[in-house]
């Protein structure tokens, strides 16, 4: 099932496969349905954090990434890319790793 490296599933290899396995449906469905969707996991989500076992919150954190790399392929974004670029050099807001940012601080 799609790419994969020393870790396993890579998160570009994630994208390629909801691509193949969902594409055509998730292109009819169109952006604004997705993101709906998407919403509707982080509810699950967040029942799951509050009263779930792990394996439900494992489960629905799956989700959310898969119904995230939905959105991305109709929308035309490359997450790797995007994840690389944005975290690959460190924090985006201090520029180091670890981050040195103000805990009460969004970087």
């Amino acid at each position: 099932m799609g790419e994969t490296g020393d870790d396993g599933l890579t998160l570009r290899g994630l994208q390629r496969t909801i691509l193949e396995m969902y594409g055509t449906k998730d292109a009819a469905r169109g952006a604004e349905a997705t993101f709906l969707w998407l919403a509707e996991e982080f509810g699950e989500l967040a029942t799951a954090l509050r009263s779930g076992t792990h394996e439900e919150l494992a489960l629905e954190m799956a989700d959310v990434l898969a119904w995230l790399a939905t959105l991305a392929n109709i929308r035309g974004v490359d997450l790797d890319d995007a994840v690389r670029r944005k975290y690959g050099l460190g924090c985006p807001g201090c520029g180091r790793s670890p981050c040195v940012c103000d805990p009460a601080e969004k970087p």
